[in-house]
């Protein structure tokens, strides 16, 4: 496991590409005979799981973890990227806890109409982030839980699956503030019961111009495009994320606002963009990948909206004031200005 690597790939990453939890995992399916099982992963997180129970079925939200999968079995494993994909039935199914309990539960009724009565679920997670909410969960649709000791501040939950099959009760129906049409919204979806306060007042400063070609950088539910494309009606839109969950949300309600077109890419940040293609990019950019806080994906958005951008287009973004993004887009465009602020957020443009 040690060669494993995360991704995206960085020289000198002091980051492993497993932890605790996968440790744990593999030591207890070490004592198992797993010959002739269709054992299913899920929630994975650079491969530590998928690569070594091969073979295995494997599934993620998340583009990270598809490439990184591809890149650690040197390209002879995949993952599915839909729920909806699951082909059961399933004699084992290995699960990663998510941090969302709404992708659990969508996760759990999902499996549920791929596995059989008595089917063990195993499930994995550093114990700082095991919301206590996740044993209800699995119990109310899989089973009774019962837990391991904690061990280098991991934990496993185990149930058998004796319910009836469930029904996920997501996607949903969110109306939002200043819009005549519904939004999509799947279970992984960031802040999925409403806007979080950062969108909110980026809403308020949407650029209005003669924008051709558009750029929603880490879509989410695609609202900041929507709103971009509602103030310039003949702009095409390009929506990415790397969750697919997330692409989802924002095609499904961007359908509901338009008829014309528009590109949703599921990749990290915009890595294999085209030069020169956007008048306009605009990004509310994560400060974190997965548990790990940091500004490393802000950064290859900042990156990667100066390269796709054409001349003399226009970044623009907000962030927490005090990540201090104005002197970071400095540094890399040769200039920023602030656009807004509030007691919290700070909006900032650069120019290519």
């Amino acid at each position: 496991m040690h060669s494993l690597r995360r991704y995206p790939l960085r020289q000198n990453d002091p980051l492993q590409a497993w932890d605790s939890a996968d440790d744990l995992l593999l030591a207890h399916f070490a004592t198992l005979d797993l010959s002739n099982k269709r054992v299913l992963v899920i929630n994975d997180s650079f491969g530590a799981l998928t690569c070594a129970l091969e073979p295995c079925h494997s599934y993620s939200d998340s583009y990270l973890t598809h490439r990184a999968v591809a890149l650690n079995s040197g390209g002879t494993r995949a993952t599915l990227s839909r729920l909806t994909e699951l082909q059961g039935p399933y004699d084992l199914v290995v699960l990663r806890v998510p941090k969302s309990m709404a992708f659990l539960d969508d996760i759990l009724c999902q499996l549920s109409q791929h596995v059989a009565l008595g089917t063990p679920l195993v499930c994995g997670a550093m114990v700082k982030h095991l919301a206590p909410a996740a044993f209800g969960l699995v119990q109310t649709r899989f089973g009774p839980t019962t837990t391991s000791l904690a061990e280098k501040k991991a934990r496993l939950i185990f149930a058998h699956f004796e319910r009836e099959p469930s029904v996920s009760p997501y996607p949903s129906a969110v109306m939002l503030d200043g819009f005549t049409s519904s939004f999509t919204h799947h279970a992984n979806l960031f802040s999925r019961e409403k806007l979080d306060i950062g969108t909110r007042f980026f809403l308020e400063h949407i650029p209005v111009g003669p924008y051709a070609q558009v750029l929603d950088l880490g879509c989410a539910n695609g609202v900041v495009g929507i709103r971009a494309k509602l103030h310039n009606p003949s702009t095409q839109l390009t929506f990415t994320d790397e969750s697919q969950q997330a692409l989802l949300s924002a095609q499904a309600s961007y359908a509901a606002f338009f008829d014309d077109p528009a590109t949703f890419l599921w990749t990290h940040s915009h890595e294999s963009g085209p030069p020169d293609t956007f008048d306009l990019v605009l990004c509310n950019p994560p400060f974190h990948q997965q548990h790990t806080i940091g500004d490393t994906v802000a950064w290859q958005m900042f990156s990667d909206a100066k390269r796709v951008l054409r001349p003399g287009g226009l970044l623009r973004i907000v962030g927490n004031a005090h990540l201090g993004y104005h002197h970071k887009l400095k540094r890399l465009f040769g200039k920023s200005r602030i656009v807004a602020t509030n007691e919290k957020f700070m909006i900032v443009d650069a120019l290519k």
